[in-house]
């Protein structure tokens, strides 16, 4: 059975609490994973550099000056790539990166990396995470005193949890997101993932 130590909203222990079988044990899949992970990660490029082709550059429509005769280099266009303000020659093209990725293939992966997440212990959980201010001395005295390490932290968010995002944007080691934008990536690049109770109902009632 997949446990979490669960917290009180200062940062004491209370208890270990079972968390979600569907979510936080199921069969882990390194493929799936692995394909959600790149196609992420693909997704991110813009893929929009892009140099003027020939016909998109200004000029060009006569010759500049006749064949032969003049002393100068033969020329047909003065929109060549070897002229000033003309074309680059073989530049770079808008590209399109995506990659899709079915459903079953991201659910199966989300809840892999979940799975591995509680197998090291790494899933924690508070009552409550909200403050009544956002202040970023309030959230490191919580935090320290449930015995957080100060590494990659990701805490999912949910309505309930008040302030908490703005509390800990100026942590250069915890990140916050919402329970509906977190990610197979995001799990997986992930320290600790920390939750309060609300968040994981959300996280539980998704349809993930």
């Amino acid at each position: 059975m997949a446990t979490a130590k669960l917290f009180a909203p200062n940062g004491d222990y209370k208890q270990d609490i079972a968390l979600p079988a569907d979510l936080f044990e199921t069969e882990v899949s390194e493929g799936c994973m692995y394909l959600t992970i790149k196609a992420y990660r693909t997704n991110q490029r813009q893929g929009t550099s892009k140099t003027q082709t020939r016909s998109e550059t200004s000029g060009g429509t006569h010759k500049p000056w006749k064949q032969k005769g003049t002393g100068r280099a033969r020329a047909g266009a003065n929109n060549s790539s070897v002229w000033v303000r003309g074309n680059k020659a073989h530049g770079p093209k808008a590209v399109d990166y995506h990659e899709k990725v079915n459903k079953k293939i991201k659910r199966k992966a989300f809840r892999s990396a979940l799975t591995l997440k509680a197998k090291d212990s790494q899933v924690l959980v508070f009552e409550k995470l909200s403050f009544d201010a956002a202040k970023t001395k309030d959230f490191l005295a919580t935090v320290a005193k449930a015995g957080i390490d100060a590494r990659n932290t990701l805490f999912l968010v949910s309505p309930a949890d008040k302030n908490l995002a703005l509390s800990l944007r100026n942590v250069p080691w915890a990140r916050a997101m919402r329970v509906n934008d977190v990610n197979t990536y995001e799990l997986v690049r992930a320290g600790n993932v920390v939750l309060s109770k609300e968040a994981l109902e959300l996280l539980a009632g998704g349809n993930r």
